[in-house]
């Protein structure tokens, strides 16, 4: 596999801890491009989530808000192999770019009519663009990543750089909530807390722009498609089977995702039923008190994936990217039902803190496992298959639980099979494995520490 990385004199060549990762001028530039992006998605999607859910003027059920989900993700899951497609063909310099430039400017008439109360079909359409246009950013960022850091360091970078998108993600949420507590409910505070997130998009553009040449994130040996429509078209299907193939025949690939895919569903049953805890059971009919309750499950969650972060790259060196992922799982399997079967908001907020460590800490895995094992010239479109299988999975997983819950949420048994469902795939990942294991010792067992 090609890296395409140029010697970088900054680069602290005796260590492989996150200093060394931060001392790459490229690496710090994509990170910047990425934490603005994502403090961006925090604000956006609060105010976007708040109006649907926590908004007194207008009511909402569990399957209104799984609706609202799947109108927003489906869509935008199946942009999946076609978003592979072009960051493998197209400068991801300027994909990242233009995606984040186009969604600061749609983000002002999705405000103005939230400010309005319009929350119709212009502003889903308006809603889902921006939704949308994120597909093509993350995925070309973890796409980039290798383009910036040294293979043996990716777990250390990935791990880095995932956890501290996430904790930017959860800041914009966590503002977000203190803006509405203090301004408080309804469409105008919402769509001003949604409004800011133009600041952060067009931030994210700006540091891409002037932060690299065109072909400095790839793709290697990049192809400028040619001639009609039709037949980029048709050449767009033939990559995507390329990408399909390429990932079946990458056993460690493909688990691996199954596995992550398989856990995110399983939070989307969680996120439904501690929405409606804190909407119906915790603080009931007192949106501002809900969503303040919310604070400290975001807070939670930001701690839980800054925990992941610390220990993964050490423990993986030390066990394997996959006894890892078992490990985490199987741990969840344990802890989710002693956790969440009381029902107490203290319970719940330590368990939303050890579900964002173990989702975490198998993402971190997950695509440091895609970026080696797969070539550069399909990374994108296997990136954009894993994207697809997450959020049709976490999809599935709202609509189960807004069939299954009650409207306060309150339910054990749907809490413990949360935690049987984690044990499965504990047990199928960790007899497939064993079964399976991987060829690239640079996966199972890599060499950076933070």
């Amino acid at each position: 596999m090609h890296s395409a990385l140029a010697p970088d004199p900054t680069r602290a060549v005796t260590t492989g801890n996150v200093r060394a990762v931060l001392a790459r001028r490229g690496f710090r530039r994509l990170l910047g491009v990425r934490l603005s992006s994502q403090v961006g998605d925090g604000v956006f999607q609060a105010g976007l989530a708040s109006s649907v859910l926590f908004n007194p003027e207008r009511a909402a059920n569990a399957v209104g808000v799984a609706v609202g989900f799947a109108i927003l993700l489906v869509p935008y899951s199946a942009l999946g192999p076609f978003v592979g497609v072009v960051l493998d063909r197209w400068s991801r310099r300027q994909v990242l770019f233009v995606a984040n430039a186009i969604r600061a400017a749609l983000v002002l008439p999705a405000t103005w009519l939230l400010w309005n109360g319009d929350v119709d079909a212009l502003f889903v359409a308006i809603a889902l663009g921006i939704i949308a246009l994120n597909r093509f950013f993350l995925a070309g960022l973890s796409a980039s990543q290798p383009h910036v850091v040294d293979e043996p360091r990716l777990v250390t970078a990935n791990s880095f750089a995932n956890t501290a998108g996430t904790i930017c993600y959860s800041s914009g949420l966590a503002a977000a909530g203190v803006a509405v507590k203090l301004t408080g409910t309804g469409f105008h505070p919402y769509s001003l807390v949604a409004a800011t997130a133009a600041f952060w998009y067009g931030l994210s553009a700006l540091i891409t722009l002037i932060g690299f040449t065109v072909y400095e994130l790839g793709p290697d040996d990049a192809e400028r498609v040619r001639g009609s429509v039709l037949g980029a078209a048709a050449d767009t299907a033939r990559g995507m089977v390329a990408g399909f193939v390429h990932l079946r025949d990458l056993p460690a690939a493909w688990s691996v995702i199954a596995v992550h895919a398989g856990l995110r569903g399983l939070y989307g049953v969680l996120a439904m039923l501690t929405l409606l805890l804190y909407r119906n059971f915790y603080n009931i009919d007192d949106p501002a008190a809900s969503m303040a309750g919310l604070l400290p499950v975001v807070a939670a969650v930001g701690a839980g994936a800054f925990l992941a972060a610390i220990i993964t790259p050490p423990i993986t060196r030390r066990i394997g990217g996959s006894r890892w992922v078992v490990l985490l799982v199987g741990c969840l399997a344990v802890f989710l039902p002693i956790l969440g079967a009381p029902f107490q908001p203290v319970l719940t907020i330590v368990a939303a803190g050890a579900f964002s460590l173990a989702t975490q800490g198998v993402k971190i895995v997950t695509d440091t496992t895609l970026q080696v094992h797969c070539e550069d010239d399909y990374r994108g479109r296997v990136f954009s298959v894993n994207d697809t299988a997450l959020n049709l999975c976490f999809v599935t997983g709202l609509f189960l639980a807004a069939i299954l819950l009650p409207p306060d949420g309150h339910s054990i048994g749907v809490t413990l099979a949360v935690g049987a469902g984690c044990a499965a795939l504990a047990i199928w990942y960790a007899v497939f494995t064993g079964r399976h294991p991987s060829r690239r010792a640079s996966t199972t067992l890599p060499t950076t520490v933070p």
